[in-house]
């Protein structure tokens, strides 16, 4: 039998599939698009029944017993489908990025089926997870069974479960253009020409399918905002900062948290989710708006004016709920409950300047948004995806200089204090928990693109008077619309795009190095 990854129809093919990918690509997204819409539906449901229950039990106490049984059922089954499918486990886009970056794989189908089914479980529970990890790992996970179905080669079905990926965050959140901006900052970590124009199919097409059946109201509906004035940013870089710190608090305490839950040794790890399920039952007696992603906290701090101390309530509970949701492993994401917490850490700035110095009310919904945004730029580590997601899911185009400066303190506010992205970490941890061979077969290879940035080791110098990594060949040089054939005297110039090929295995080493000469 042909291996269809051999050096010849790789070559062959990168020539040849422009196009085709594109084409491909908007099929990932409707697929990806019905999945997800069908995923949103199952969680609404999910979370409706739940708030149902909590509800019911205040009036018949009797029912408590019960649903513990029923929480301590549901956290087990969750713990089964964790162990039996590990790369279900937790938010599902470090998986992707460790997928995309050869050093996991996955069994599509698998995931899907897992990720589903433990995800409406979790919030039927009311874990304080969100729906965008599963989503775009569920949709990462359709590019690679297209890619399977269709028997692409390696580096066109990483090109899928990229533009999967992207397409799985535009249906979460009806947020396109937020979708191919994540793909190429935080999954492919590369603004590749293709992987955009990929990306950027398949999300539009998955936005159209989604608003097909949710409709064109964006995820948070805020009314009449007019723009913060520009002598009151002084008040936007102060919280910028306030959102840098936090988020670095945010970061820490996912990590001890997934830490101290790893410490119990008397709680096997299929056994861990039972008690998030569990504490998630006393929170929905006693503190039901923090269940689930938390996205009716945000309307509700739109629409009606809340005591200081009872945001500050809302802000501690939901922060430690996630904590302890997230830490368990189980499937779900932090995007949601990350940018409810950012927005709870704003409106409380808000109410704490209009007492101190006088801020304007009519402007305080406006650092809801701002809070959102900063807090997810210092969390991912991603400013640019804060901005425009955050554009993008409330529908506002007139805050963009102000989310920018509040995107871009936090950001590098978290980087003074050395903080890493938040999905950095969690894959790296995910790759020495679990720890596996990386399965390929011999004489696969596969074409990677890097950039060459200004400033690096790469800019100006001769192909020849770089030092490769002997386990990869230098292919050509794009440079815009011409493609070169390198020769030694062949100079490389900033926004070049390297075309290397190397073999499966040696992937990782080759791309790492690369990346190091070209943007250092």
């Amino acid at each position: 039998m042909t291996n269809i990854n051999n050096t010849k129809n790789i070559l062959y093919k990168w020539n040849n599939f422009k196009l085709k990918i594109i084409l491909e690509g908007i099929i990932v997204g409707f697929f990806s698009g019905l999945l997800i819409v069908s995923y949103r539906y199952a969680l609404e449901k999910a979370l409706s029944f739940a708030k149902y229950i909590y509800a019911l039990q205040l009036k018949n106490i009797f029912l408590i017993p019960i649903w513990v049984i029923i929480l301590v059922i549901g956290g087990w089954i969750v713990g089964i489908i964790m162990k039996k499918e590990p790369m279900a486990s937790g938010s599902g886009i470090p998986q992707v990025e460790g997928i995309v970056a050869g050093k996991l794989t996955m069994n599509w189908w698998k995931v899907i089926l897992a990720k589903f089914l433990g995800g409406v479980i979790c919030i039927g529970a009311g874990l304080s997870l969100g729906r965008e990890g599963p989503s775009v790992q569920m949709g990462a996970a359709v590019g690679q069974g297209v890619g399977r179905i269709f028997k692409r080669i390696k580096v066109e079905e990483k090109f899928l479960i990229t533009s999967g990926a992207s397409a799985g965050l535009a249906a979460a959140f009806n947020a396109p253009l937020a979708g191919v901006i994540f793909a190429l900052e935080e999954v492919h970590k590369n603004f590749s020409p293709i992987v955009m124009t990929t990306a950027l199919a398949a999300s539009i097409t998955s936005d159209f399918v989604c608003k097909n059946f949710f409709g064109l109201k964006p995820v948070f509906d805020f009314k009449n905002l007019r723009p913060i004035p520009l002598n009151n940013y002084f008040y936007i870089i102060i919280l910028g900062i306030v959102l840098g710190i936090f988020g670095v608090a945010f970061n820490k305490c996912i990590f001890k948290s997934q830490e101290l839950y790893a410490k119990q040794k008397w709680l096997s790890p299929e056994a861990r989710p039972i008690i998030a399920f569990i504490i998630s039952g006393v929170v929905g007696l006693t503190l039901p708006q923090v269940l689930g992603g938390g996205h009716e906290i945000i309307g509700s701090l739109v629409n009606y004016s809340f005591p200081l101390k009872v945001l500050l309530i809302l802000l501690i509970v939901k922060f430690f709920f996630t904590m302890v949701s997230f830490g368990c492993g189980a499937p779900g994401g932090i995007f949601l409950p990350l940018l409810v917490i950012g927005g709870l850490i704003g409106i409380s700035y808000g109410d704490l300047i209009k007492g101190l110095f006088g801020f304007n009310q009519s402007y305080i919904n406006n650092l809801i948004i701002l809070g959102m945004a900063g807090y997810f730029a210092a969390t991912v580590k991603s400013p640019i995806t804060g901005c425009v997601l955050i554009t993008e899911m409330t529908g506002s185009f007139s805050h963009l200089l102000s989310l920018s400066l509040v995107c871009l303190t936090a950001y590098v506010t978290a980087d003074i204090m050395k903080s890493k992205p938040i999905y950095e970490v969690l894959l790296k941890k995910f790759l020495n928990k679990n720890v596996s061979e990386f399965q390929c077969e011999e004489g696969n290879k596969e074409i990677i693109e890097i950039a060459v940035c200004m400033g690096s080791t790469l800019d100006g110098k001769k192909i020849k008077e770089v030092k490769w990594p002997d386990q990869c060949l230098l292919v050509s040089v794009k440079r815009g619309a011409e493609e070169i054939i390198p020769k030694g005297n062949t100079s490389i110039c900033v926004g070049d795009y390297l075309v290397v090929l190397a073999n499966e295995k040696d992937i990782d080493y080759v791309k790492e190095h690369l990346c190091l000469l070209a943007e250092k």
